[in-house]
């Protein structure tokens, strides 16, 4: 065999072919990561990173060691099940913690940090907080006592060294109605209990509100598809027209055709289908809710339904018919299944929009309509309980995804097309 037929290929600059295919490649993977790289940029400063924060936020607890160093480590050798109360050198260890945290003017911070857990809590610190410089030295049990009673609470004292550590489960637990204390883990009260409900709740709602967008909107979606090019445009435009107005509007417009003197009772009455002594409750309960999110979400479950009817072929229905088939066979055993695609895309886009709303049911829904996204929006912007809200949303997310797998495994995600 001659040394030219065993020579490696090579480029007109003499570089290796194979090494200089790998070059190539390299720069255009490159390529393409940078004409990426801003989208991805973008997908993690406003998606990735408050989702990772959320995460944190629902088991950080820093504020408690960082602001009662000496009492965390002082509370260690404490055995609250013997019914004591801390000894003199937890209290002079919280005397000294509670001294600086007061010059860094955190102990109202942490007051409303534990008060979440502790009712009663950020008073103690706010009361405690302007007598402590005044503490003589010796005798801290007795000063803090007589400041404020609650400080010889046996239960105050177990539930701070329950919260001493960095990280804590007690969000969570709160976020399914449950407690830790002496004892163990446990339900809180009956009358206490209101996360595990608003979570079913939510759910029932966005699987009803999910179920009617379909009823209305696969007739909608097959007209679109059907009809002739001007009609179908014009009534495309209906379709699209709810997007042009501020969805606030649109909630605000819901409230006066449902109240109980609204627009709908009204017609009601005037044509004698109901009496003027029993209007319906359309509003301030989970129908006005049902209502007012079939309307707002409706054209999320039309578009995918029409995007993936536009693409059956007519011929398929005639097909059918030729063969002997009623109108009804035809329909449901040749055209139907071809949408369930554009019905799961539909489905999934309207149950996971549902599942997040709170402006809707905050507004129409009262006390018996409202989801758990109006608790977490509570906890945000009124209570400033971040940690709860955290934990919240984290189940929240848990939930969406769970029911994401189950769809997955029930229908396929790969059978979900828009078109």
């Amino acid at each position: 065999m001659s040394e030219s037929s065993t020579a490696p290929l090579t480029t007109s600059d003499g570089v290796p072919l194979k090494v200089s295919l790998a070059k190539a490649l390299r720069r255009e993977k490159l390529r393409s990561f940078l004409l990426i790289a801003p989208l991805l940029f973008f997908i993690l400063i406003s998606f990735v990173a408050p989702i990772a924060d959320m995460l944190f936020r629902s088991v950080e607890n820093a504020i408690v060691p960082d602001t009662l160093p000496r009492t965390v480590v002082a509370l260690e050798d404490w055995d609250g099940s013997k019914g004591e109360l801390p000894g003199e050198p937890v209290y002079a260890a919280l005397a000294a913690d509670l001294k600086e945290a007061v010059k860094e003017k955190l102990h109202t911070r942490l007051g409303s940090r534990l008060n979440y857990d502790m009712p009663g809590a950020s008073s103690m610190f706010r009361s405690t907080g302007r007598k402590v410089e005044k503490f003589t030295d010796g005798n801290y049990k007795e000063q803090f006592i007589k400041a404020d009673k609650d400080w010889g609470n046996i239960n105050f004292w177990e539930g701070l060294k329950q919260l001493s550590s960095r990280y804590t489960d007690g969000y969570f637990l709160s976020a399914i109605d449950m407690e830790r204390d002496s004892t163990g883990i446990h339900f809180k009260p009956e009358e206490q209990r209101i996360y595990l409900m608003l979570f079913g709740r939510t759910l029932m709602l966005s699987v009803a509100i999910t179920v009617s967008c379909l009823v209305l909107g696969y007739p909608v979606a097959w007209l679109l598809a059907n009809l002739p090019l001007r009609t179908s445009n014009l009534l495309m435009i209906l379709v699209l027209l709810p997007f042009w107005t501020s969805l606030l509007v649109r909630t605000s417009a819901w409230k006066v055709l449902l109240q109980d003197q609204g627009v709908i009772n009204d017609l009601l009455v005037w044509a004698h289908i109901i009496s003027n002594d029993n209007r319906l409750p359309l509003i301030n309960n989970q129908t006005g809710t049902i209502i007012a999110m079939t309307h707002i979400l409706l054209p999320f479950m039309i578009l995918p339904l029409f995007s993936v009817m536009k693409t059956i072929s007519p011929s398929y229905m005639r097909a059918a018919k030729s063969l002997g088939a009623t109108d009804w066979t035809a329909f449901w055993r040749v055209y139907f299944p071809q949408t369930i695609p554009g019905i799961g895309a539909g489905a999934i886009l309207v149950f996971i929009l549902a599942i997040g709303y709170y402006i809707t049911p905050e507004l129409v829904g009262g006390t018996s309509g409202i989801f758990i996204s109006n608790r977490i929006a509570y906890h945000i912007s009124s209570s400033l309980n971040w940690g709860l809200a955290a934990a919240l949303g984290t189940i929240l997310l848990g939930v969406v995804l769970l029911m994401f797998v189950l769809y997955d495994k029930i229908v396929g995600i790969d059978n979900v097309k828009l078109g």
